[in-house]
């Protein structure tokens, strides 16, 4: 038996595989996308949420962003502080500090004080819900529906449902926005993190109509506007309203709040 015969095939197919593995290589060195060390240094800090909250796809979007001058060096809400000196660092820049503010939702009228037009039994999501029937089981037309919206889109486990209102965890939540974007009536807001006044209702309306719905809505009584001495609360269209930037949060108004819409939080 002729081994020439086997042997010379098997060394060309060796140096023909050995020659495009080489081929290959030097190609996808040539090829490779040219790397932004600045880009990795920034991603390297930020948490790997992925949440959105910062208005980008991803927290590698947002890198990119920052490295281009497209986005703030604090623009990561998840990473708060740390995260921001350490962006900014890296970028050479002097770093830019946001009040923390976390998210409230407007609503005080839980199953116990708000009226039902009908029992729902069917998919649990709000937005679902707001396409029923006169917007769904609960009466107010401005009420929290209470179907786990926003507690689902939550990554951070910062809200859960109290009498059917979802409630935020001041101390977990990192003011990622997707409670607000997840919410179809538009009751999440984002307040400062360190002020305890709080309006919890969102209805527009005047007392008489308000208590249709709800007993623990604004009757626009203007009471909390008139007690406060620092012009830091005022009723626009039957609804109160707080300008944070003047309230010292004393509590008077709401101490004469009659319905307790105007209320501290701990």
């Amino acid at each position: 038996m002729d081994w020439t015969m086997i042997l010379f095939p098997a060394l060309g197919i060796g140096a023909v595989g050995l020659l495009l593995g080489l081929g290959l290589g030097i190609a996808g060195k040539l090829l490779a996308p040219e790397v932004n060390e600045t880009v990795q240094a920034i991603r390297k800090v930020l948490p790997s949420a992925n949440c959105g909250g910062c208005g980008f796809a991803g927290c590698e979007n947002f890198a990119e962003a920052v490295a281009a001058g497209e986005a703030k060096t604090n623009g990561c809400p998840v990473g708060g502080v740390k995260t921001a000196e350490a962006v900014a660092e890296i970028m050479g820049v002097e770093p830019v500090i946001d009040q923390r503010v976390a998210a409230y939702v407007r609503c005080g009228g839980g199953e116990t004080k708000s009226n039902f037009r009908y029992e729902y039994q069917g998919y649990t999501d709000c937005r679902a819900m707001a396409l029923l029937a006169g917007g769904g089981s609960k009466s107010c037309p401005y009420g929290c529906l209470g179907m786990g919206s926003c507690v689902r889109a939550c990554l951070f486990g910062a809200l859960h449902y109290v009498d059917g209102i979802a409630q935020v965890d001041n101390e977990k939540c990192v003011a990622c926005g997707m409670c607000v974007a997840n919410c179809p009536r538009s009751l999440v807001e984002m307040v400062p993190y360190d002020h305890r006044i709080r309006v919890a209702c969102s209805f527009p309306a005047n007392g008489k109509a308000v208590r249709e719905h709800c007993t623990a809505g604004c009757i626009s009584c203007k009471r909390c506007e008139k007690v406060c001495e620092h012009d830091a609360i005022h009723v626009r269209d039957n609804l109160a309203h707080i300008d944070y930037d003047k309230c010292v949060q004393c509590g008077k108004c709401a101490e004469v709040c009659p319905t307790k819409v105007v209320h501290l939080i701990e």
